[in-house]
C-alpha cells in the first residue's frame, strides 16, 4: 500500500457528517457526525496528504442523494452510468448531456454536504477543448455540479488544462474507460504488463494539467498503487485495489438493486432487489384480496 495512504489519526479532517460531535472547520475528514458545510476539492487533497480515505457513490436523483449525503458519503457522482442504470441502455454510450443535466440538478439540490461530480458523457468533450469547456460550463451552471469527470489518458491533458483555466474542476478517469469499450475490445482490465507505465504517465500528465484527482477503473492493485505514489493528487479506485485515497461504486450494484452477474470488484452491502420485490408482491396480493386499503387508510 502506498506510503501516502498510511492512516494518520492526527491528520486533517473533512467537514463532519451529520449527527453529533464538535463543529468542523475548513479543514478535511472526521469521524464526528455533525453538518459542517460543503466538502470541497481541497478537502480531498488534504485527505491524500494526511493518509485518510473517502467514499464515493453514484447518485441520480433526490432520495439517494439525500440518503447518501446524510450517511456521510463524501463524494456523489452523477455518472454516465445513468445510461444503463436509469435509462435502460445496455452501455453508457447513448446518454446525452441533456439527459444527465436534470439528474445532476436533482442530486446537487439534495446533497447539502457532499461534493457533486458530473460525468461528461461520450461525445460532449472529444471534438475540441472548446466543446469540453462548453459542456463543463453547462454542468456547473445548469446542472449545479461542483466538478466534472472526463475519461481518457494524456491525450486529454490539454483539454483538462483548458477546462481548469476556465474555472471547471476536473476529475480524470483512466484505466478501463467505459466510453471507449469498443476501442478497448470490451470490458478488460487495463495496465497489465507494458501498459502499467502508460497509466502512470497518463496520471502524471493529467494531474500536471490541473486535474484535482485521478479515478482508476479495472486496474491491477499493484499498478494502481504505483500510480497513487506517482501523483500528488488524490486517487479514486473502482476495481483498483486498496492503495487509492477514495473508492467508488455504482449505488445499484452496492445495494443489490441491480440483478445479474456482478463485477469482481463489487461488494453488495444490501439486497434491495429482494426487499422491493417482496414489498411489491405483498402490496399486489393485498390489493387483489381487498385487504388494502383498510379502514385505517380511508377517510
Amino acid at each position: 500500500m502506498a506510503e501516502t495512504n498510511t492512516p494518520n489519526p492526527g491528520g486533517a479532517e473533512f467537514p463532519a457528517p451529520y449527527g453529533t460531535g464538535p463543529a468542523a472547520n475548513d479543514s478535511a475528514i472526521s469521524a464526528d457526525r455533525q453538518p459542517a458545510g460543503r466538502i470541497r476539492i481541497h478537502h480531498l487533497q488534504q485527505a491524500k496528504d494526511s493518509g485518510r480515505r473517502f467514499a464515493m457513490l453514484t447518485a441520480y436523483e433526490q432520495y439517494t442523494a439525500e440518503i447518501f449525503d446524510q450517511a456521510g458519503i463524501e463524494v456523489l457522482l452523477v455518472g454516465d452510468s445513468a445510461s444503463n442504470n436509469v435509462f435502460g441502455n445496455e452501455t453508457s454510450l447513448p446518454v446525452t448531456v441533456d439527459e444527465l443535466l436534470p439528474l445532476c440538478r436533482a442530486v446537487a439540490r439534495s446533497a447539502k454536504r457532499a461534493l457533486v461530480v458530473a460525468d461528461l458523457p461520450f461525445g460532449s468533450y472529444e471534438v475540441s477543448t472548446h466543446q469540453a469547456v462548453a459542456s463543463g460550463v453547462r454542468f456547473l451552471k445548469e446542472g449545479l455540479a461542483h466538478a466534472v469527470k472526463i475519461e481518457g489518458g494524456s491525450f486529454y491533458a490539454e483539454t483538462v488544462r483548458a477546462m481548469v483555466q476556465a474555472g471547471i474542476p476536473v476529475l480524470a478517469h483512466i484505466g478501463f474507460t467505459p466510453q471507449s469499450e469498443h476501442a478497448l475490445g470490451g470490458y478488460r482490465v487495463q495496465g497489465r504488463g507494458d501498459g502499467a507505465q502508460g497509466l502512470i504517465e497518463d496520471a502524471i500528465a493529467l494531474s500536471e494539467a490541473g486535474a484535482f484527482g485521478v479515478l482508476m477503473e479495472m486496474v491491477p492493485a499493484a499498478v494502481a498503487e504505483a500510480v497513487d505514489s506517482a501523483v500528488s493528487v488524490p486517487t479514486i479506485g473502482i476495481g483498483a485495489g486498496r492503495a487509492t485515497t477514495g473508492q467508488v461504486l455504482v449505488w445499484q450494484d452496492m445495494t443489490g438493486l441491480r440483478g445479474g452477474r456482478m463485477a469482481k470488484f463489487v461488494k453488495q452491502y444490501a439486497n434491495l432487489r429482494t426487499i422491493l420485490s417482496d414489498a411489491a408482491q405483498t402490496y399486489g396480493d393485498e390489493v387483489r384480496s381487498g385487504q388494502f386499503p383498510g379502514p385505517e387508510h380511508s377517510f
